[in-house]
């Protein structure tokens, strides 16, 4: 912990910021956990390379393996200010809170029992990961697979597919949609 005495002009400024503050500045370090950012008009943190901080769910909306899909060393972004590490004194951003969120919009053009044309991004052990809207992916449980229930573990199904499904259920709230290739109608060629 850094004391305010250490750093009153720091500690200051971060306090005084709000829930919402739009705050501009550039990447300054990918972490495994997540993004440092060197604020503009802030003084420099006596330890991090950035005073602002992106924890990995506030990056983006869509899901990503590394922190470097999505923004790269020396970017410039601008974050919506979260709240105040006094721990660390240090900022925490979201960069996702800058944009729409992508399921809502989704939920809003789609309703129970639509057919879908997805694509395929991931094959799982316990059925495959399909994508139903921009940045918005959805698991498609191996029970609801065309078929029978291994087709994606005996390679039918693969990333890059085209599949049909129909939406089961869908929750705004929890950002949730079921879906099922099993109970769509068949489409010929």
């Amino acid at each position: 912990m850094i004391e305010r005495s250490k750093n009153p002009e720091l500690w200051d400024l971060l306090d005084s910021l709000q829930y919402g503050d739009l705050l501009s500045g550039k990447v300054a370090a990918i972490e495994r956990f997540g993004v440092f950012v060197d604020l503009d008009d802030v003084p420099d943190h006596p330890v991090f390379p950035g005073v602002g901080f992106i924890a990995l769910p506030d990056l983006s909306w869509r899901s990503f393996e590394d922190a470097s899909e999505i923004v790269h060393i020396g970017q410039s972004v601008s974050c919506m200010f979260l709240q105040f590490d006094t721990w660390n004194v240090e900022a925490r951003l979201s960069l996702r809170a800058n944009r729409p969120d992508p399921f809502q919009a989704f939920a809003d053009a789609t309703d129970v029992g639509q057919e879908l044309r997805t694509r395929v991004t991931k094959v799982l052990p316990f059925g495959v990961v399909v994508e139903i809207f921009d940045e918005v992916e959805a698991v498609i449980h191996r029970s609801e697979l065309a078929g029978e229930p291994a087709t994606a573990h005996r390679g039918e199904i693969q990333v890059g597919d085209d599949i049909t499904v129909v939406v089961l259920r869908l929750d705004r709230e929890r950002r949730t949609v079921s879906l099922s290739q099993r109970q769509a109608r068949p489409h010929l060629g």
